[in-house]
């Protein structure tokens, strides 16, 4: 419980932020988030960062809190996946735990990556998501376009859930722009997250009474 409010509470912290990504369609059935960011890097540079989760995606959305546990195979069926290290214990006996965050379903080396899941406390619902990321050569790197679209029942408000994961979204694409480095003029920076940070607790509440 403890580790799903946490997960909870950078989800709602990250949605504060007024990202520049978009929450592009909302219905009953779920929602749509969109984003991008131009880097200065290959496509063929970019791609090899993207398999790489462990080098820029945040450990605070993480069952772990690491995000060097994370691991990626692109191919159709290939895991996008974390070890959990087990706990130490006094008899040196510990066992390590494992999730699963999504699937590969679609993988074109230097285009496009597919997968199918659901992140962070969607994990726990019926709903599930398909993260495509679309890498396009552009002048002087790459143009990195991150849509999920999620749907199905879900104990969250539509309203409330679709910006915490817009938020998280966004945080997960800006660390590999960071990771990569920004494509120069490109913008797209966050602001300051401390803006936002008298309303999260509320927010948490909020969500956690739909549970």
């Amino acid at each position: 419980m403890r580790l799903v409010t946490t997960v909870l509470a950078a989800a709602m912290l990250t949605a504060a932020m007024p990202l520049s990504a978009t929450v592009a369609e909302t219905s009953e059935r779920g929602f749509v988030t969109q984003d991008q960011a131009d880097v200065a890097a290959s496509p063929l540079d970019t791609w090899l960062a993207l398999i790489r989760p462990a080098a820029w995606w945040n450990d605070a959305h993480t069952w772990s809190a690491d995000a060097a546990n994370m691991t990626l195979t692109p191919q159709a069926g290939g895991c996008f996946c974390e070890r959990v290290p087990g706990e130490d214990r006094e008899d040196g006996f510990s066992l390590d735990g494992s999730v699963q965050h999504m699937t590969v379903i679609q993988a074109y080396p230097l285009r496009n990556l597919r997968m199918r899941g659901g992140l962070g406390p969607l994990q726990g619902e019926p709903a599930t998501g398909v993260l495509t990321i679309t890498l396009e050569e552009i002048a002087g790197g790459t143009r990195i376009r991150w849509e999920y679209a999620v749907g199905g029942s879900m104990r969250y408000e539509v309203a409330s859930i679709s910006q915490a994961v817009d938020g998280v979204m966004s945080q997960q694409l800006h660390g590999l722009r960071d990771y990569l480095g920004a494509l120069e003029g490109a913008g797209g920076e966050a602001d300051d997250p401390a803006d936002g940070e008298a309303t999260i607790e509320a927010q948490i509440d909020a969500l956690q009474d739909t549970e």
